[in-house]
């Protein structure tokens, strides 16, 4: 099938630049024609964030957002941070203690998946094909080295490589330029990087694990517009960084959470369980008590900003969004900067398709975003990582707080981070030991119980999307030296060391996956690879 524009991931990024183009077109009367290919069962199934989103590119793309219905009703109304002490006390920051960039007036708690489910309307609206549960698997190549456009995977694949009944063989789709916005850690979106070394002078990226929760709580307890962030404990007990989260939405609902900085050292660390601890603690347990929990999910975010960001462009087209990292990280934010890089990337591709022979190379795209607001929100907090990452949690955030609020995000320095995450883990003999609470059913839950409010599924007779370069890896060197740390971070239970009459070994249940991509990003030898399942499979979030 051929397009003038493909993109790839129906997230905020590839959705608004699909608006975008549109738009643009219409606007010259000119025929463009865009497709949206979305591994989810549906638009929105795999979108998990926060979410408190600023409406600065939304205004852009639309505005008269609020005319069109856009699912934006909750606008927050007070700012509470704490700096969680120990796990029964906390102190509440006063707002001037807290960097600029983070207070939240004229924001919205929402769910980004139903804001992408709107702007899927809105661009089919537009003329844009929307196809939702078809996974882009691979990337094509012109006979010159550029992306052609993608492929998308094999249905009906057995586990042994067989066509089942079912099989439906996969579908090229060509395109004058293809935009990637997988989203954190996209399959396609690594292999483009290190294809055509797009991060050449860069810092490697630095991510963190999102886990969140929905919960609906007594009517008395609920405070709508209310935002809450915290520091401390309980990562700061084993020295690991990350920040908590808990908004009120609408309906007697809030969005709680926990992010791990994925540079922790201590492989006994599991993000999973701090998050279960973290709902304990009194000032999370006020408004839980009584409620009911309704969704769980999980989702890496790339957080290194401008210094680890690479070069966008590539001939043939971009990466846009959180595949490349476009995420505001002082803010805790990425959805509208990932929504302002769509509108620059269509700008860029709708001006090349109207030379007669478009360049290969959308070398405007890159003016675009230096003379854009993205670039100068990513520029002022180019230092946050650096700050955090080498001089810890508390100078760190000192440090973070003078370059905010009194440099404005200018000092006249960048700090570089150039460790991976994953080469941060220590030996598990020089680290402490972890021992944590059983789950008690009402706050806090194992894993399995977990996904199942996920709503995940794979086709079980399909080919292993977990693969292992080497599979004597795990045993050989992560178990004695790290204490096979999959068996931890993994926020889904999909890794586990199993003994039997053979003696231990390694265990993937891929079923239980909720595309996270997080053991992509820490396994210490770099040795598993997250690649795309059956289109539709993975996790079905109904408002996440």
């Amino acid at each position: 099938m051929e397009f003038d524009v493909v993109i790839v991931g129906a997230g905020p990024a590839g959705l608004s630049a699909a608006c975008r183009v549109m738009q643009l077109a219409q606007e010259q009367e000119r025929e463009i024609t865009v497709c949206v290919v979305e591994k989810g069962s549906e638009v929105g199934a795999h979108i998990l964030s926060g979410a408190v989103l600023e409406p600065h590119a939304l205004e852009e793309l639309f505005p008269d957002w609020k005319d069109k219905g856009a699912p934006l009703h909750t606008a927050v109304t007070e700012d509470n941070f704490f700096f969680y002490t120990s796990e029964k006390s906390a102190i509440k920051l006063p707002g001037f203690a807290i960097p600029k960039p983070t207070h939240n007036d004229g924001n919205y708690i929402v769910s980004m998946g139903n804001v992408c489910r709107w702007l899927a309307e809105q661009a089919e609206g537009l003329g844009v094909e929307v196809y939702p549960g078809f996974a882009a698997s691979e990337v094509l190549f012109n006979d010159d080295g550029s992306v052609r456009g993608i492929a998308t995977g094999d249905m009906g694949i057995s586990a042994s490589g067989e066509q089942k009944d079912s099989y439906m063989p996969g579908m090229e789709l060509h395109a004058r330029y293809t935009l990637f916005a997988e989203g954190c850690r996209g399959h396609l979106g690594k292999q483009l990087i290190r294809h055509f070394n797009l991060d050449e002078g860069k810092d490697p990226q630095h991510y963190g694990i999102g886990i969140k929760e929905i919960w609906e709580i007594p009517a008395e307890k609920h405070q709508p517009g209310l935002v809450v962030h915290g520091l401390g404990w309980p990562l700061k007990e084993s020295g690991s960084s990350g920040g908590a989260f808990l908004y009120h939405a609408d309906n007697n609902q809030v969005y709680i959470g926990l992010i791990t900085d994925l540079n922790y050292s201590n492989p006994h660390v599991s993000p999973y369980e701090e998050f279960q601890r973290w709902k304990h603690h009194p000032e999370t347990l006020k408004y839980l008590e009584g409620g009911s929990r309704l969704s769980y999910g999980a989702r890496a975010i790339a957080k290194g900003g401008l210094n680890s960001l690479p070069r966008m462009q590539f001939p043939g087209g971009l990466l846009i969004g959180c595949d490349a990292g476009t995420l505001n990280a002082v803010k805790i934010k990425g959805n509208h900067t990932a929504m302002k890089s769509g509108l620059l990337a269509a700008e860029a591709v709708v001006e090349a398709l109207a030379s007669d022979a478009p360049p290969a190379q959308l070398d405007s795209f890159e003016s675009k975003l230096r003379d854009s607001w993205l670039y100068d929100e990513l520029y002022s907090t180019r230092n946050f990582s650096g700050f955090m990452h080498k001089f810890g949690f508390m100078l760190g955030s000192a440090m973070v707080w003078i370059d905010q609020t009194i440099f404005g995000g200018r000092m006249p320095f960048t700090l570089n981070d150039s460790k991976p995450d994953y080469a941060a883990l220590k030996p598990a003999a020089e680290c402490q030991k972890i021992s944590y609470p059983k789950p008690d059913n009402v706050i806090s839950f194992d894993r399995l119980s977990s996904v199942f409010l996920s709503n995940t599924n794979h086709e079980e007779d399909q080919p292993c999307h977990l693969q292992l370069t080497d599979d004597a890896v795990p045993l050989a060197s992560n178990l004695p030296l790290f204490d096979e740390p999959a068996q931890r971070y993994c926020p889904a239970g999909v890794y586990e060391i199993v003994e039997d009459e053979g003696g231990k070994r390694f265990q993937i249940n891929a079923q239980n996956c909720v595309h996270c991509k997080t053991c992509d990003i820490k396994d210490p030898t770099q040795n598993i690879v997250w690649t795309v399942p059956e289109g539709g499979g993975g996790p079905n979030y109904p408002a996440m």
